[in-house]
Order: C-alpha cells, then structure tokens, then sequence
C-alpha cells in the first residue's frame, strides 16, 4: 500500500496513519455493470495516509486525482457513518481546509482512526 507516497515522502517525512477504499465497493450495481474491473482498479491504486506532515489522498490510475493538504491548513474532518458503516468499519471522510474548502471521499476504510490520527497530530 502507498506506492506512491512512499516515493513522494520528504526527507524528514514519514507515514503515521494510511487506509484505502473499504471492500464493500464491490458491492455496487456499478460493479456488476463492469465486471467488477472498476472497484478492483480503485481499490489497487487508491491511498489515504497522514504524514507527519500533510494528508495526501491519491486516488486513480489512469484518471489521477492527487490531494494534498499540509497539517496546518485542515480546519477539521468529518466522519459520516450509516449503521452498515458503522458495523463494518467504512463511512465517508470529508476533510476541511482552510478557505472553505472540502474534499469528500465516500467508502473509506477505518475513517475514525483516520479522523483520530489527524485530530492526535493536529493537537
């Protein structure tokens, strides 16, 4: 896991927390409809870490989509679980910058230690 950000780390950087998508995204009617080829292809290239330093999400292989916020600019994250979340360890992380921004990311494995990591660095 974190291929890609291993290989981006900073000297004096390293991983504290990392997660990826939960199982239950190939569970869907959209992966049925693909054969499951799509939920394999985002569950293999898709990372969320907390560095000492920033939250990087990489998400895609062949449409990449790269977020990175430094520590000091998240205003706070969120976790919004239903019970089926609850139960089986997946919700939605969104993660609020500073300048009103928000980065939404549905089905994420472990989102509360996620959520716990961030809030344990950020103190």
């Amino acid at each position: 896991m974190s291929q890609y950000i291993r290989k981006h780390l900073n000297s004096d950087e390293h991983i504290i927390f990392e997660t990826t998508y939960h199982w239950i995204i190939f569970t869907s009617l959209f992966a049925i409809f693909t054969l499951f080829l799509s939920p394999i292809i985002q569950f293999n290239t898709s990372e969320f870490c907390i560095t000492n330093r920033r939250i990087v999400v990489k998400l895609g292989w062949i449409r990449l989509k790269i977020t990175e916020m430094s520590l000091s600019k998240v205003e706070s994250t969120e976790v919004d679980q239903n019970l089926l979340g609850r139960l089986l360890g997946y919700g939605t992380l969104s993660l609020h910058g500073t300048g009103g921004t928000v980065e939404k990311f549905f089905y994420v494995k472990q989102p509360l230690n996620f959520k716990n990591q961030f809030d344990r660095l950020s103190q």
